[in-house]
Order: C-alpha cells, then structure tokens, then sequence
C-alpha cells in the first residue's frame, strides 16, 4: 500500500486515472442502490483520503488542478444555466423576491452564527451561505409543461439576486478575514467588483458577440474562446482581491447571450459536469474528517440549527411573495421548491471559507448534510407543486367537462424527412405520408450535404449523387402512397443545420428522423445531428426506431407526462396511424404510488379529456397506474404493444447532455416494439 502511494504522489497520470475511475464507476454503482451520485462521489473522496485508504490528498497537484477547475466550472455553469430572457420578462417581481430570498435567510443564517458562538464576519458569512440557491427541479418543471409560469420565472430570475449577492458577501467577509481592513478598503473592494463585474459582464459578451459572428460554425475555436473567458475572468476576479468563483460566475452571464441554447454550450457543460465538477466534489470529501463528521451528526443542534433555519426563512420569502402577488397556494409551494436546493454556489462558498479558515469543518460538515437534504426534499417538493399547479391551470383554462384538444394543424401541413440510410428511410417516409395524407399536406424529402472549402471537390460531388439517389426513390415512394412530394436538395456546412434551415424555410410542421439500427440507439440518441436539430429546430422533432412498416401498427400505446396541448399533438398523431390501419390506442399516465384516490381519478378525467378528439372520433382507452418504478411498470405494459409514443420537452439533464428524460433512455435499451419520441419546444 505505500509503494501505491508514493507512485500516486510521484505520478500525476496515475492518479488522474484513479480519479477517472471514480468518476465513472461509483456514480452508477449508487445509482442503482437508488441513492444520489453525488453522495458516492462524497463517500468516494472519504474512502481514498487520509480517513480511509490515503491513496488521494487534497494536496495533490491533479487533484488540487482539476478541484480548483471544477468550483470555478460549477459557478460558471450556474451562471451559464440562469435564463437571461426569462429574467427579463418578470425582473421587478423577480428582484423583489430575490431580495426576500435572500434577506431572510441572511438573517436568520447570522443569528445562529452568533447563537452558536461564531464572531460576526463567520456568522454573516454563514448566513450568506442560506441565501443563494440551486433549482434542481426545474427538469420537473419542465416536464409539466410549467416553465412560462409566472412563479416558476420569478423564482429563476431571483437566482441571479441571491447568487451575485452571495457571493458579494463572500468577498466582503474573506477580504475583511485577511487582516489590515478598514472603510476605505471596503469601499475600494466593492467598487474594483463593480467595475470589474461591468467589464466583465459587458466585454466578453461585446468580444464573444463578434468572436462568434466571424468563426461561424467553427466550433471548436468557439468552445476555447468560451474556455479562455472563463478562467480569464476567475484569475482576474483574484487580481483584484476577490475569489476566482466570483470572476466565474461573472463569466457565466457574460456568455449567457452568446452560446444561447446550441452544441457549443452543450459541449461547454459536458466537459465540466463529467469531468471538473465531479472530481470537485470528490476533494470535499478528501477534506470531510470523519470522525468530526460522525461527531457533528451526534450532537444535532447545529445542524438541526441550520436545517430549519434554512427551510422556515426560504419559506417566509415564498409566503411574502405570494402575499404581495396574489400567488395561489401552489405556487407559494413551488417558488419555495425551487430555492430550498443548496448545491452549486453553497458548496462552493463553503469549501472557500473552509480553505482560508473562516469556517470549521463542523460547518463544513454541517453544509454538506444541508446539501443532501435539501437536494433530497427540493424535487420531491417541486412534483407536488407541479402537479398541484398543472391541475389548476387546466382548470382555470377548460370550462367543466371540455376536453383537451389540438387546433387543426396550419395549412399546409409539412412534414421534412431527412434522409441518410437507405435501410430506414421507408419506414420513415410511409410514417410521414400517413400524417401528411390525413392533413392534406405534403411530404419534403430531404437530402443534406457538407459542404467543402471548393465547390468542385469529389467527395462533395459523391455526396450530392448519393443524396439525389435517395430522393429518386423517396419520390417514388411517396407518389406510389398518392402523397404530395417536394424533394429538396441543399449543401450546408453541417447537416443538422442544413436540416434545420431547411425544415424552417420550409414552413414544416413536423421533422420525422429516425435510427438505422437499434442496437446503437443510446448512441444516436445522443449523437451530434440529433441533438443538434432537437435544439435548433422551430417545430416538433418525431424521433423513431420503426422495427415494423407503419402500416402494421395496429396497437399503439401513448405514455403521457403531463396533459399540455404539445401531449394533444403526440395522441392526434398515434390516432392517425391507427385509424389508418384500423387499430387501437391507449393512453397510459404513471403516478407515484402515494398519489391520493381524488388525484388519480383527476389524472384521468385529464386522460379522457384528451382522448375526445372531436375531429377524428376514434375511440381511445385510457389507464392511470400507480407506481414508483416508472420505467418498470411501462415495460410490463408495453407488452402487447406494437409502438409507444413518448411526447416530451426538449430539455438538458443534470450532466449537461441532451435528454428527453431518464425515463426515455433507459426504456430506449429495454424496449423490444418500435418507439416514437416527440421532441417539442420549450
């Protein structure tokens, strides 16, 4: 065992692999004892530090380089992830209660600081700590189809207050901690941060606009200059006497406007939330001891302290909130939700109190239970929210007994197939010649090549004829199904965008892409032209494994999340198909097994509600199951079935990658009928 230790300390690359297998394997073995990744990180960090094995230290110089990158990612990304355009539709209300949600518990966070004996820089800066936030439940919220809600909005924008805020009073508290401070050196701290913020916040994002508009597509140069802002901004944040997580927080909202939601930013998160961030967590518990951990959780004031504190002050901002805007009792639920998390600007905060001794490692450890626990009881806060909130706005907008329909869809209905693999693209074709058929519409093959720095260079000829070949056929197709058919050839420098381009051009209203070949389904879904059309594209995006013809789809079933119009749009296509090959469809919503009896026959009359399609007046049944596994329960009632349909939102999970939900990706590996995900903008 020393041997390994001292080649871990004398070889960087040894324990750079170390930390990679970390990375990768214990995630996953928690995951499946259905606890939080993040905690094997953290019981990961304990095992190989000085209280376990002493394989790593904090120390290290790749554990320290790579601990250091990942804090300053994880504000960069919190910054990144804030919606600037969101923000400015409700900033008044969303300053209001970013000032509450973080008064308050500022507050509250200091009187028991000084309650327990910290002196009053340690105890404002533990109040400090209360106020910012995380929203980890904003993936729930958008899978209710709530994100335009108002208290969802305000909730989000209050998080630039609270985590700017906080991170001011960090700066304040450590610069005073130094020694040899005064009024005058306050005052000078403050305005170095407000010139500095401004010049951060307004040059980069006045450099990266430019700096974008003259590389174009490149983006790999895009992705270093993003990187280059990054730790540009956290160095200079240190130059002037402030920490680096301030300066990257800075550079976060900077780049806000620029990458906007594309494959640069998606890489930008990648990168952090696999690789930096991680290993971020795994130096806390490198730095956890133990023993004072089990200690600090033996004598449970502080943390019990703490815990409520937290809770009770978050929930008085919620209350004044909806006192002041007429909230309903839901959204109150919701707004409190959403700011109860502590995670990405706490955590960070925290370890740089730790670092230069302002806080102990009693409230080290006492932060790191807040962080589990409110990270625990935030999303299981936001479902009951969402559901309550999804619930009264279908009925503050349907009148007593309607149903939940979709208008007749624009004419003329457009349905772009991109075509790449001779083996699927039948499928795909008869499946849009169905829909386009029943609308009155029109089919537009789609032939996209890459374009070349010369325009007559072979391989871009080679490709124009490979494209034009597929269109021959496609054309045949579609005519021989008695379908209007426009193909449509065009060079573009990637195809997603050529598919996007062209799709908007095209006035579509549905693009149908697919997959050549289930086995690589996982990696397709994820691959880069998917992606990339799921976020660029102005429609619906239908993506399907077809391991039948359309027509031999008789038995469909619709497994629906949430009861918004875009879950109205995926039942009208799946009752197209089957009354065009006279079969049957079922509706199937899944609840939690504690659901209530009154909120399951709701969730019901919700699906009845969308199976009335008046224009099509095909019957439907509908099926509400109560269940905790979700992906369980839907592949036990999937058997029987010819296709599932999943109507989703186009969303990121936490790891930064494209995701219609966990849900989906794991049914995608077990599911043995064809499958159809409708990707649909937020």
């Amino acid at each position: 065992m020393e041997a390994i230790r001292s080649l871990l300390q004398e070889e960087p690359i040894l324990s750079f692999a170390l930390l990679l297998g970390v990375i990768l394997v214990v995630p996953l073995l928690f995951e499946r004892l259905h606890l939080p990744g993040l905690v094997g990180l953290l019981a990961a960090g304990i095992a190989l530090g000085p209280q376990g094995l002493n394989l790593l230290s904090s120390k290290l110089p790749t554990v320290q380089l790579l601990s250091d990158i990942g804090v300053v990612y994880l504000l960069f990304v919190a910054g990144l992830e804030i919606d600037l355009e969101q923000f400015r539709q409700t900033r008044n209300r969303s300053a209001t209660f970013g000032v509450l949600t973080f008064a308050i518990p500022l507050t509250v966070g200091t009187a028991i600081g000084r309650l327990f004996g910290f002196g009053w820089n340690a105890a404002i800066l533990l109040g400090s700590l209360f106020a910012s936030h995380t929203p980890l439940g904003y993936p729930i919220v958008s899978r209710y189809g709530l994100v335009k809600n108002e208290a969802v909005l305000v909730t989000i924008g209050g998080t630039i207050f609270t985590d700017i805020a906080a991170l001011l009073v960090l700066a304040v508290c450590v610069g005073i901690h130094g020694g040899e401070f005064s009024l005058w050196s306050l005052v000078r701290l403050l305005g170095s941060l407000l010139l500095y913020g401004a010049a951060v916040l307004f040059g980069v994002d006045w450099l990266g606009q430019r700096f974008f508009r003259v590389t174009g597509s490149e983006e790999g140069n895009q992705f270093l200059f993003v990187l280059l802002a990054l730790f540009v901004a956290a160095l200079g944040a240190q130059w002037i006497g402030v920490e680096k997580i301030i300066g990257a927080f800075l550079a976060g909202l900077a780049v806000n406007d620029v990458l906007r939601e594309g494959s640069v930013k998606e890489k930008i998160v990648f990168v952090g939330s696999i690789l930096f961030i991680p290993v971020f967590f795994v130096d806390i518990g490198l730095l956890l001891d133990l023993r004072a951990f089990l200690q600090t959780l033996s004598s449970l004031w502080l943390i019990l302290s703490i815990l409520l504190g937290l809770t009770l002050s978050k929930y008085a901002a919620a209350q004044l909130c909806q006192w002041l805007y007429h909230y309903t009792p839901a959204q109150k639920l919701m707004m409190w939700s959403l700011s109860l998390p502590q995670v990405a600007a706490t955590l960070a905060a925290t370890l740089v109190g730790y670092r230069v001794g302002l806080l102990n490692a009693e409230v080290l450890n006492s932060v790191v239970v807040l962080m589990l626990v409110t990270a625990t009881l935030g999303p299981i806060l936001t479902t009951r929210a969402a559901t309550q909130m999804a619930r009264e706005e279908e009925q503050g907008r349907l009148p007593s007994g309607a149903g939940v329909s979709v208008a007749p869809p624009p004419q003329p209905y457009v349905v772009v197939v991109p075509l790449a693999n001779p083996e699927t693209e039948e499928n795909l074709l008869e499946m849009a010649c169905l829909l386009a058929k029943h609308e009155g519409g029109r089919v537009v093959p789609l032939a996209v090549a890459t374009g070349h720095l010369h325009m007559d260079s072979p391989l871009l000829q080679d490709s124009l004829e490979h494209g034009e070949g597929l269109l021959r056929r496609a054309v045949e197709f579609c005519q021989a199904l008695g379908v209007e058919v426009t193909p449509l050839s065009r060079i573009d420098s990637h195809v997603a965008q050529g598919i996007s381009h062209a799709s908007r051009e095209q006035n579509a209203s549905l693009i149908v892409m697919g997959w050549s070949d289930p086995t690589r389904l996982r990696a397709r879904l994820f691959g880069s032209v998917i992606n990339s059309v799921l976020w660029a594209a102005h429609c619906p995006v239908a993506v399907a494994r077809l391991l039948q013809p359309p027509h031999k789809l008789r038995r469909i079933l619709v497994a629906l999340e949430n009861f918004r119009s875009q879950a109205a749009r995926a039942v009208r296509l799946a009752e197209i198909l089957a009354a065009a090959n006279q079969g049957e469809v079922t509706l199937l919503h899944i609840c939690l097994a504690s659901t209530p009896e009154s909120d399951r026959q709701w969730l019901e009359a919700q699906l009845l509600s969308l199976a009335q399609q008046p224009d099509l007046g095909y019957p439907v049944q509908v099926k509400v199951l109560a269940s905790d596994e979700v992906v369980k329960a839907l592949l036990q009632e999937a058997q029987g079935f010819d296709l599932v349909v999943l109507p989703s939102f186009r969303r990121r999970n936490p790891s930064g990658s494209l995701s219609f939900s966990d849900t989906t990706t794991r049914l995608l590996e077990r599911l043995t009928c064809s499958l159809i995900m409708i990707g649909e903008p937020l």
